[in-house]
Order: structure tokens, then C-alpha cells, then sequence
């Protein structure tokens, strides 16, 4: 037999030695159990049929003295048949105690030393020293020959070694250890993937799926991965066709790419050949062709090439290279994920593409855009651009062309409305925002006017979302020179009343009601100007401003007791009254709480409620509302209100001891929605006594004495 053949005998040998030792290990642990069992003919007969298999052992097996199970020696000294038949229950089954004790000592000992084993192998490991690693886990193996970690350990290492087929049988041996290990399936489908085995890669990862459904996210990961390998495969395949049938346009790409590879030409031949390659490209068959025949090694192996894409002050000879280059990788990657990938672990590439950005040619600038945006577009393609590019300074090199007029802004807006949704894009933000990217900020938005308003408008949101980071929102929360900037925006707006200036508008409203998420001195410092800012706006035609006008005041209010009296001053509570009377959720909700901080501790602001507020018909509306902050705050501001006179007697023939009762005693799952309510209901009885026969007949008294108790806390 050839050393295949003698391998797979080998492979079957030791399948049927694991299993044999596992059947083993049942059938003693049965007879354990049966022996201890309280029913005395099931004893009688686990004692008659282990006399049984000691016999037959002892006539089939005359020879050995011990037999081996899972390299663990048990003791089975020869003894004729007279001594086996007369050992009794009691003694036989102190011999099988003890047996299994000393088993088990054994086991601990094995498993400690295979512990140990599996350490160094990891130690190994991450030194990237695989033989070693494998090595160990090997001897650990030979320790405690059913550990699974040990299995999957060495097939993770057997998957560095490009070894697939060893790594497959660890996998396959670590399911018979344990048939709902998750890292065995996934080693096995990253090693089948290997081979080109797609649809057995494809299973494993959907046993992991079905073993657990909160790995859809890795489950996902892991199918895109099959899929974009298969399908380059496929591609593969289906272009090397085209080149072997005859076929012009795929031979035009290989002998274009061999001109090109002639060393030390013109500048000019080589931009020349690179526009001729790019008209080439049509379709997946051209673009696989060029990555297949080494396409993107034009930049590493031509020094001409090389040295014209990466000067830092190119002539024109050069910026035409550039260009060509750009407008070439862009037809190659276009819906081309394999390419996309392999674009960015060219070092050139990676190095060049921010210092293309901010070159200052707009030709080299607009193409740089174009490429990244193939990346930006996607998923995937963001985390290609995550993995590989080193982001600190994009946000503040992509802010710049908000500068510019013409499509390079939007271009630079779209990607970073991108990238702002990856969290390691956003990371990687904080390190540059105070030096750098807040600085630009303010500066772009002191000088609206002159920018280009639409780019502005996106680039105020894109920061507004990276508010979501607790890190970026505090710094900018603390920045003082932002919310000057922010309040000398909304200042403009009353000059220029284009639509575009109003987006502004309308995105640092937005912006500012994140940053105010934040608390902090600066915040407290600004709270009057801020408030009056939107005073001013809340005479709006623009229903979408004077909404984020309120939500900005409802968050700034409580910062500061000056700002709270001066809106009320200027009479905040009947305005939010009249839009509360027509407003939809958003609104409702950013506007009842406006009132209740200002109701809280103004007594201006109850009285001018009472008054706007006839009979509270817009609160008792707002009370019935789904929405359980809606409602919290309702009640809130009815029980302050109730203090001035005669507001509670004005509600005498209304249902609001019923509505607040109902809240009172409900199920809401916002506490203070039945705290709130409870402590209105209290007042509203307290401040007129004659709610009180309805809330008898409605059996709330119970309720009401409950509510005492919040009033007193």
C-alpha cells in the first residue's frame, strides 16, 4: 500500500479506537449507575451481567493484564472463575468504586497536564510560531484524548499552515467531542473555503446558525465571504475561456498589460497605454483579466509609473499619469469586490489616496473622489476602506470641499455620510477633532455665506450624526468657538432666506439639540443666547425649523433659571400652546416639555398656561396621547398648574379625574407616567375637594391615598 492508502488505514484505525473508548465509557458508567440503583432485581442483574462481561473478558483476553482507554491503564489482574463468582454485590461494587475513583484522579492529572499543553500551544500561536503550536497541542492530545479546544486549537493552526484537509479532520474529530461546537463549524468552513469546497462551507456556517440564531451577524459575514469567492473563482474560470477561445477584446487586455510592463519609456507611452486599458475594460471579463494577469502590479514594477503617480508637486505630464491611473482603477473595481480589495493593499495606493485628496488639482481631486466613492457606497466596501486606510485625517480632508463650487463638494459629503456609520471610522475621528477638524468646522460655519450652503447643509448632519460617539459629542459639547460659530449661523438666517441657507438652518438646529445631550459649563454659559436664538425662530413659516426650535429649547431650558425666565418673559408658553393645539408627535413632545420645565418652578409660566390653556383642553388632549413621554409630561405640567386659583375648580365638569386615575393606576412602563398622574390627582383634590365624590364613585380612593405619598416625597 502507498502512504495515501496506509494513511486513511491509519485514519480509520484511530475513528474506530475513539469510538470504541467512548462505548466503553457508557457501558462502565451504566453499570455504576445500575449498582446504585434502589430497585433490587435491577441490581441483581447489573451484578449477574458484570460477573458476565469479567468472565468473557477474562477467557477472550487471557493473555493481557490490562486494557488501555484513552491512554488511562485499568488494572484487571488475572483471577479464575471460582474468585470471580464468589466476590459478593458489596465487594464488587467497592472494586468498581474505587476503580472509578482512581480513574478519575488519573483524568485530573491528564486533563491538568493537557491544560497546560494547550497554553503553550496558544503562547505559540500568537507568536505566529505554528509547528510549535501544533506540536503542543498534539501532546496534549496524547494527555486527554476527547478535550475539544485541543482539536479545534490545532486545526486553527493547521489553517496558518495552509494544511486545509488536517484542519477539516481536527474540526470533524472536535464534533464527535462536543456536536454544537460553533468554532469547530467555523474553522471548518473557513478551511473548506480554502479547497474551493463552497457549498460544505456554506453548511457549516448554517449548522452554526442553527445551533445559535444570535450568530446571524458572523453567519452573514461568513456567506459574503463563500459568495465573493465563488463568484472570483467563477470569473476566473469564465476569462481564461475567453482567452483560450480567441476572443479579441480579452487578449486585447494581456497584450495591453505586457506593452506597458516595457521598462523605462516616456511618461506619455506609459499615460497612453493606461487610457487604451481602460477603454478595454467592458465588463466582469476584462476586469478579471486585468486582476488575473497581474494588472495592478503597474504601479509597484514601473518606475516611471511609480515615480510620476507619487510626486508631491506633479507637472502636467504627471497629473495626465495620475489621472489615467484613477480613471483605470475605477473601471477595474467598479462592482468588483476582489478588486477593490486588491486596490488597497498595493502600499502605493493606500499611501497616495489622502495626499490626492489634498492635492489641490481638481482634476486629480475629482477622480480621487470618484474611486473612493466605489468603496463608500456599500458595506462592504466601507469596511475594505476601514480596514486598510489609516482615516484619522479624512473627516478634516473631506470637510475642506465644502470650500469648493462644483461636484467634488457633494462627492466628499457622500462619502463621509458613509464612513460616519462605521464605528471605527468615528474612532478614529476623535484624534484629530479638537486640533484639527473643529477648528475647519467653526471656520466653515462663520463664513455660510460664502460656502457652498448645499455641501454645508450635509456637512453639519454628517457631524450631527457623529454626535452618536460620547467621546466626539463631549469635545464639541466643550467647545466654545462651536457654538459661536453655531449661534452666528442662525443669526444669517434672518438676512439670507435662500433654501439652501435654510438647510443650514435647519441641520445646526439639529446639531446643536445632540450637543445639548451633553451638560457641562459652556452649555450653561450660552443657555440665554441659545434660548432667544429660538424664541426668535419659533415665528417660522417652516414647520420642520420651528420644531427643532422648540426640541433645541427643550433641551437648553433646563441649564439655566435665567433662560427659563426670560422665554417666559417673552411668552413661551402661549406660543407652544397655540402649535401644541395642531401638532403632530414630534412636536407634542418637544413642546410639552418646554412647558414643563418652565411650570416647574415659574409661576408666570402656570398662570399664562392657565390662561392660553382654556379649561386645559390642549392638556387633556395630550393626556390621552400613546406616546407615554407625551403623557408624563402632561400630567406634570397639570399638577404645577393646579396651584393657581381656580384651575382645579375649571375642571370640575371635565372626565380628567377618570383620564388621570387611569394613568394613575395603569401599567405604563415609565414610572413616572403613574407618578406624574397620581401627584395631579392628589392636587387636583387637594386644590378642590368635590373631585373627589367622582373619584369615589370611580373606587379611586386608594389611588388617591397612594398619590399622598409621592406629594410628600
Amino acid at each position: 500500500l502507498g502512504p495515501p492508502a496506509m494513511a486513511v488505514m491509519a485514519g480509520e484505525e484511530q475513528e474506530e479506537d475513539f469510538q470504541r473508548f467512548l462505548r466503553r465509557v457508557d457501558e462502565i458508567t451504566n453499570l455504576v449507575q445500575g449498582l446504585n440503583s434502589p430497585d433490587p432485581a435491577v441490581k441483581e442483574k447489573i451484578i449477574a451481567e458484570t460477573e458476565k462481561r469479567l468472565h468473557d473478558q477474562e477467557t477472550s483476553k487471557e493473555e493481557e493484564t490490562k486494557t488501555i482507554v484513552n491512554r488511562t491503564v485499568i488494572n484487571t489482574q488475572a483471577s479464575d472463575m471460582a474468585n470471580a463468582e464468589a466476590v459478593n454485590a458489596d465487594d464488587f461494587l467497592a472494586i468498581l468504586e474505587k476503580d472509578a475513583k482512581e480513574r478519575a484522579k488519573r483524568r485530573k492529572r491528564n486533563e491538568h497536564l493537557a491544560n497546560a499543553l494547550k497554553e503553550k500551544g496558544n503562547d505559540a500561536f500568537r507568536k505566529g510560531d505554528y509547528d510549535i503550536a501544533i506540536q503542543r497541542y498534539t501532546e496534549g492530545l496524547e494527555k486527554l484524548k476527547d478535550k475539544q479546544e485541543l482539536y479545534t486549537n490545532r486545526a486553527q493552526a493547521f489553517l496558518k499552515m495552509h494544511e486545509y484537509e488536517k484542519a477539516i479532520g481536527d474540526c470533524e474529530w472536535a464534533l464527535k467531542c462536543n456536536e454544537k461546537c460553533i468554532k469547530a463549524y467555523f474553522l471548518m468552513g473557513k478551511a473548506h473555503l480554502a479547497l474551493k469546497h463552497y457549498g460544505e462551507s456554506k453548511q457549516c456556517y448554517e449548522k452554526i446558525l442553527q445551533i445559535d440564531p444570535q450568530k446571524e451577524s458572523l453567519f452573514e459575514d461568513c456567506m459574503k465571504e463563500v459568495n465573493l469567492e465563488e463568484k472570483r473563482t467563477k470569473d476566473e474560470e469564465r476569462a481564461m475561456k475567453e482567452v483560450q477561445s480567441g476572443k479579441l477584446a480579452a487578449l486585447s487586455i494581456k497584450e495591453l498589460l505586457q506593452k506597458l510592463d516595457r521598462p523605462d519609456q516616456n511618461i506619455l507611452y506609459y499615460t497612453g497605454g493606461i487610457r487604451l486599458l481602460t477603454g478595454a475594460v467592458k465588463d466582469c471579463t476584462e476586469q478579471t483579466l486585468f486582476r488575473t494577469n497581474n494588472g495592478f502590479s503597474i504601479l509597484n514594477d514601473n518606475k516611471v509609473v511609480r515615480r510620476g503617480f507619487c510626486a508631491e508637486r506633479k507637472n502636467t505630464a504627471e497629473v495626465d499619469l495620475s489621472v489615467s491611473l484613477l480613471f483605470l482603477w475605477q473601471a477595474v473595481c467598479a462592482g468588483n469586490e476582489e478588486n477593490l480589495r486588491l486596490l488597497l493593499t498595493q502600499p502605493d495606493v493606500n499611501a497616495q489616496l489622502p495626499k490626492l485628496l489634498s492635492s489641490g488639482v481638481s482634476e486629480i481631486q475629482k477622480e480621487t473622489l470618484a474611486l473612493i466613492s466605489l468603496y463608500s457606497e456599500n458595506e462592504n466596501g466601507r469596511r475594505l476602506l476601514v480596514r486598510h486606510q489609516d482615516l484619522t485625517e479624512w473627516l478634516q480632508i473631506l470637510m475642506t470641499f465644502v470650500n469648493s463650487i462644483d461636484a467634488r463638494a457633494s462627492s466628499a459629503m457622500n462619502i463621509l455620510s458613509g464612513l460616519t456609520e462605521e464605528e471605527r471610522f468615528r474612532t478614529q475621528c476623535r484624534v484629530m477633532l479638537s486640533t484639527g477638524v473643529l477648528p475647519l468646522f467653526t471656520q466653515l460655519l462663520t463664513s455660510a455665506k460664502l460656502v457652498n450652503q448645499a455641501a454645508l447643509a450635509c456637512c453639519i448632519g454628517i457631524m450631527g450624526n457623529l454626535c452618536a460617539d460620547v467621546v466626539i459629542r463631549m469635545q464639541m459639547a466643550e467647545c466654545k468657538e462651536c457654538w459661536q460659530a453655531c449661534l452666528k449661523l442662525v443669526d444669517e438666517c434672518f438676512d439670507v432666506s435662500t433654501p439652501k441657507y435654510r438647510e443650514c438652518l435647519f441641520a445646526v438646529l439639529g446639531l446643536m439639540m445632540n450637543l445639548l445631550l451633553e451638560s457641562n459649563v459652556i452649555i450653561q454659559y450660552f443657555a440665554v443666547d441659545i434660548s432667544g436664538r429660538c424664541m426668535s425662530l419659533l415665528g417660522d413659516k417652516d414647520g420642520r425649523i420651528v420644531t427643532r426650535a422648540i426640541g433645541v429649547l427643550s433641551r437648553i431650558l433646563p441649564a439655566s433659571s435665567s433662560a427659563v425666565e426670560e422665554v417666559v418673559k417673552g411668552g413661551v408658553v402661549k406660543k407652544i400652546i397655540k402649535f401644541l393645539k395642531a401638532a403632530g408627535q414630534i412636536t407634542s413632545n418637544y413642546g410639552i416639555k418646554t412647558l414643563s420645565i418652565c411650570t416647574r418652578s415659574n409661576r408666570q409660566a402656570q398662570e399664562d398656561l392657565v390662561k392660553s390653556d382654556k379649561r386645559f383642553s390642549v392638556l387633556l388632549k395630550l393626556l390621552d396621547s400613546e406616546n407615554e413621554m407625551i403623557v408624563g409630561n402632561a400630567a406634570f405640567c397639570l399638577g404645577q398648574c393646579l396651584v393657581v386659583p381656580g384651575a382645579a375648580t375649571s375642571l370640575l365638569n371635565s372626565n380628567v379625574v377618570m383620564i388621570l386615575l387611569k394613568h394613575a393606576g395603569g401599567d405604563a412602563t415609565r414610572t413616572l407616567v403613574q407618578e406624574n398622574a397620581a401627584i395631579a390627582l392628589g392636587k387636583l383634590c387637594v386644590a378642590e375637594p368635590r373631585h373627589i365624590f367622582q373619584l369615589r364613585e370611580l373606587n379611586g380612593l386608594a389611588i388617591l391615598n397612594s398619590s399622598m405619598k409621592y406629594m410628600h416625597n
